[in-house]
């Protein structure tokens, strides 16, 4: 396995909770996306990015800082995968849609992206996150779906540790 991080921007703690125990099943350091750094991306062949999602599908406040970060690194070559939090009851025409904007502000770095999931299973009306019929990554309710939580993580991880 190539060097992986999990890097996440957390209000609530929620996405935190879930970047820690993501991290913890690959055997990986979690950083909170204000600590992000070039040199830390330098040092990483894989990303997992994380966040959570406000407002009318934004992202994580502190992601705007860590986006314009990864946005004037190097990315080519490197593999990524995002999982995102939201309210699929209260923003369900927004849910999960910082997963979206993330995705969108860095797809075209020359990264290769893994973790497409499903939308099988979830209740939404509309996502930013959803392209080609598939989310761009991990979409986790924790309000709302706590219960699915758990599986739909080891599911994905087995989708995507191979290829980390």
């Amino acid at each position: 396995m190539n060097a992986t991080i999990v890097i996440y921007g957390s209000s609530t703690g929620t996405c935190e909770a879930i970047a820690e125990k993501i991290a913890s099943k690959l055997g990986c350091e979690a950083v909170n996306v204000q600590d992000l750094t070039a040199d830390i991306i330098t040092n990483h062949q894989n990303l997992i990015l994380g966040t959570s999602t406000w407002g009318a599908g934004e992202l994580q406040d502190d992601w705007y800082d860590g986006l314009k970060t990864l946005q004037s690194s190097d990315l080519k070559g490197k593999t990524i995968a995002i999982f995102g939090c939201g309210d699929c009851a209260t923003y369900s025409d927004t849910f999960v849609g910082g997963m979206g904007e993330l995705y969108n502000g860095i797809k075209d770095s020359g990264a290769h992206f893994i973790g497409s999931v499903a939308t099988d299973g979830y209740t939404f009306d509309d996502s930013e996150a959803v392209i080609n019929g598939k989310f761009i990554g991990l979409p986790l309710d924790d309000i709302n779906e706590d219960d699915k939580t758990d599986i739909r993580i080891e599911t994905w991880l087995a989708q995507v540790s191979p290829n980390l």
